[in-house]
Parts: C-alpha cells; structure tokens; sequence
C-alpha cells in the first residue's frame, strides 16, 4: 500500500495570532510540504483545484511544477481534476508537461469536482454535469495514448488529426477516476480499467465495499486483468503524538470549514462528538496517533479488499505549519513502514 498527502491549499488562519496568511505564504508553505512529504519517503502528494475564495488551487498543475522542482522520488497528483469544466487538450498538455519536469512522476485524478463554481465561470450548463465529463473523458484517454487523434464530440471542436504536445516522460501517463459514492462511476471506472480513487468523508469504510466490488466486477467484464484495477481511498486524516494531541490540533480547524461547507449545503453543524466518533475505530478518520493511525489503515485495507493507496486529506485551515510538517514526518517515518511491513509492499 502506497501512502500519501492530499491537500486544498485552503487559505489558513493562525490560530494563535489570528492572522490570515497570505496567499503568498501558504502557497510556498503547501510546496514546504510537498517537499517534506518526499523527504520523509511518501508516496504521492496531490493537489485538489477549487474556484473559490477560501482555496489558493485554481491551477493545481502550476503549484506541482513548483514542486516538481524540489522534490525527487514523491508522485505528484491531482486531487481532482475538474475535468468536466476544462479542456482536456491542455489538461493532457499541463500534466504531460510535469511529468518532463519532474522526470515522470506525475499522475491525474479526474472527477466532475464535489463544488460547482466552474461550470457557470467557463460558461458550461450544469444539466450536462454527466455528459460533460463522460465526453472529456474518453478524449483524455485518446490523448494519452495517441500522438494524433481523430475525435468529434458535442462540447469541443473537433480533432482532425493534429499533433498533441508536449509527450510526458512516462509512457502511458496514470489517469485516475476520482469517485464519490456514485454506482455508475464505480462501474465506469472498472469497464475502462481505470485505477479509482475513492473519497470517503464519513461514515464507516465497510458501506463502500459493496461498490469497489462493483467497479471489480466491471473490471473483470470488461477483460481488465486484477493488477489494472487499483483502489486508492482519500480520507481525512492526521498524526501526532498522542491521540488526544491529533484531535485537539485538527478538530478546530475542520469545524471551520465543514461549518463554512454546511451553511451551503444545509448541513447539520460540526460538533465535536461526531468528530471523535469519526476517529474512531469504526469511523472514516485516520486522525490519532501513529499506532492509530496504523491500525486504521490496516483495517481500510482489510475491510475493502485491499488498497493500492491511501490519500490523508489533511487540509486544515486553522493549523500551523509547524503541525503539519511534525505530521508529515510522522506519517512517512512511523506510519508508512508499518504499513508497508505488514501488508508486504515496500511503497515507492
């Protein structure tokens, strides 16, 4: 099992002066933590894209390049990209791009995105929502494995055969299917043999095994081998040395936000009961200390039939940058080899 970061580049107020950072310092702090993430050995670090106020990520594939230049080993990804709202020409272009930069190791997640402001800001109708991304879709992938592509759709003018470059470093570039709870999504991914990236934001892990088997299934149906159908889950999650110490650093931070995300939404308010319940043994939180965190992970891998990779959504918008470089550290030097140790991968 891989294990690594994924991150909003939410703005973050500090919670002990009570100073908004500015753009400018959480965007070079978010490459610090990228850069730590690989120091610390790892696997991936991905970048989510949001159009909103609160999120510094519009251009997830330029804060990568950013990263790409100080980093070695550590994958870089989305998480996810909207490609329902871009044009997969110059998605395909933007990651082909840092794949050269950073001398293969970029990746794609691609979804129809959980927030809706980039429809109507490039001028897409929201009742196409589906249509959009299955079309984009099947496009990206001709792009990625064809230099010259013949292709007509209803959203995008037709190719006609032109050259698409730059090529990216890797031969196949990895696309990613990033999910919510959605059936048909599951069964998409596992017909085009796609790797799935599956978020799970609460309730307990074992309510998705009944759809990963879906996308499995679909998979074998569709002649996928096994090794072709990857699971990767995206939670929240974070390490430090107690349990109590994880909760109480990370807690007032995602009040903040799900409350913010609530008020939108007509969510029940944030209350710390739920969030412990959540860390729990049995809820979607991997937030504790390093043993808890472990165990945790463990149990995601056993309950879902095994995972290729484990993403820890630690965006935290009231949390210092000392915090989450400390968790970094912990995840990649206690977390990750146990995990490695006991499910018998060696990650990278």
């Amino acid at each position: 099992m891989q294990i690594g970061i994924d991150s909003f580049a939410a703005t973050v107020t500090d919670p002990n002066t009570g100073v908004t950072l500015s753009g400018a310092d959480r965007l070079n702090h978010l490459v610090e933590e990228i850069e730590r993430a690989d120091a610390a050995g790892l696997d991936s670090f991905g970048v989510g894209e949001h159009h909103r106020r609160e999120y510094l990520d519009a251009a997830p594939a330029v804060i990568l390049a950013a990263a790409a230049a100080r980093t070695r080993s550590i994958r870089l990804t989305s998480a996810v990209t909207v490609l329902s709202a871009d044009d997969p020409v110059r998605v395909f272009q933007q990651f082909a791009t840092l794949d050269l930069l950073s001398r293969g190791r970029a990746e794609l997640v691609v979804g129809r995105g959980s927030f809706v402001e980039a429809y109507p800001l490039f001028g897409l109708d929201l009742t196409d929502y589906d249509a959009l991304f299955t079309e984009k879709l099947d496009l990206l992938l001709k792009l990625r494995d064809e230099e010259h592509v013949h292709w007509n759709g209803r959203f995008r003018s037709a190719l006609t055969g032109q050259g698409v470059y730059p090529r990216p470093h890797q031969p196949r570039l990895p696309v990613w299917i990033g999910v919510g709870g959605t059936p048909a999504s599951f069964a998409r991914a596992g017909t085009l043999g796609l790797p799935l990236m599956v978020a799970i934001i609460g309730g307990d892990f074992r309510r998705f095994r009944p759809l990963i088997d879906l996308y499995r299934r679909a998979g074998a149906e569709a002649g996928h081998p096994p090794e072709a159908l990857k699971v990767g889950v995206h939670a929240f999650g974070f390490a430090a040395e107690t349990s109590d110490a994880a909760r109480n650093a990370f807690y007032p931070g995602w009040a903040r936000m799900l409350e913010t995300i609530g008020r939108e939404r007509g969510w029940a308010g944030p209350s710390r009961a739920r969030f412990d319940a959540e860390c729990g043994p049995l809820g979607a939180y991997l937030i504790g200390s390093a043993r808890e965190v472990t165990d945790k992970a463990l149990r995601v891998n056993e309950v879902l039939g095994g995972v290729s990779r484990l993403t820890f959504q630690m965006t935290n918008v009231a949390l210092p940058h000392e915090r989450m470089l400390r968790a970094i550290d912990l995840l990649g030097g206690d977390v990750a080899p146990r995990v490695r140790e006991r499910v018998g991968t060696t990650g990278r």
